[in-house]
């Protein structure tokens, strides 16, 4: 069984707002449930687990069943940073059935089923692969507020969500290094830690994720761009 974590346990201290940012509204449907449609729409994923405020599990599971959502088994109570949520969430996986885990971000609304397809199945090939996009401007490594260098941009990766890995894998990462879980801002660091190999796969410039308040003022562009046809969800540019 191929499951997911959706990692949506922020308060969203950046948007500046009294609601989280998983449920501000696209279009009148929040973003927590966008995300979890593309999920429900992807036939490698089998189950899914959504990490949230404690507070937040009974709304969740309403507005899921509202949305006629069949794949969210479990809501799990998130903990003070995301790879402690993470972790919760992997804690409440079911090994005997686990195969591989793709640990996805709530606020990330635009991927795309096939994009989760696609990261599954390398996954399942290599062990461990993520979603990735080219960094398009020019990076400076800054230091005491001056240049140290300029990287090589055509080394660089934007990472992205989701990120797969077999079960086995995910689970020794976290438990083999506690120290790194506090500062981790993704699974792929912990993975890498151990010296594992992680495949990448080309994903969509699309698949933002809502941060700030601006960006939802995009997503309601992206949004309005896909239900009209300028974009396909399937679609790679």
């Amino acid at each position: 069984m191929n499951v997911a974590i959706i990692a949506a346990a922020g308060q969203g201290t950046r948007m500046g707002g009294k609601r989280a940012k998983q449920f501000l509204e696209i279009a009148g449907v929040p973003v927590i449930i966008h995300t979890l449609r593309r999920f429900e729409q992807c036939a490698a994923i089998q189950e899914v687990i959504v990490v949230l405020p404690a507070q937040d599990a009974a709304g969740i599971l309403t507005l899921s069943g509202k949305h006629g959502l069949r794949k969210l088994a479990r809501v799990v109570p998130g903990g003070a940073s995301r790879a402690e949520s993470v972790w919760r969430g992997l804690q409440s996986v079911r090994a005997a059935t686990a195969e591989i885990i793709a640990v996805h971000d709530g606020v990330r609304p635009f991927v795309t089923p096939d994009e989760i397809e696609r990261t599954v199945r390398a996954a399942q090939a290599s062990g461990a692969a993520i979603l990735t996009a080219p960094v398009v401007e020019t990076i400076k490594e800054v230091e005491d507020g001056r240049i140290v260098r300029t990287l090589d941009r055509t080394r660089l990766q934007r990472a992205l969500t989701p990120q797969c890995f077999r079960y086995e894998l995910l689970r020794r990462a976290f438990e083999n290094a506690p120290e790194l879980i506090a500062n981790a801002t993704d699974d792929s660091s912990l993975v890498e830690s151990l010296g594992a190999s992680v495949a990448i796969i080309e994903g969509d410039a699309r698949n933002i994720k809502i941060t700030r308040p601006e960006d939802i003022a995009l997503a309601e562009i992206i949004l309005n761009s896909l239900e009209s046809g300028v974009w396909s969800l399937e679609s790679k540019t």
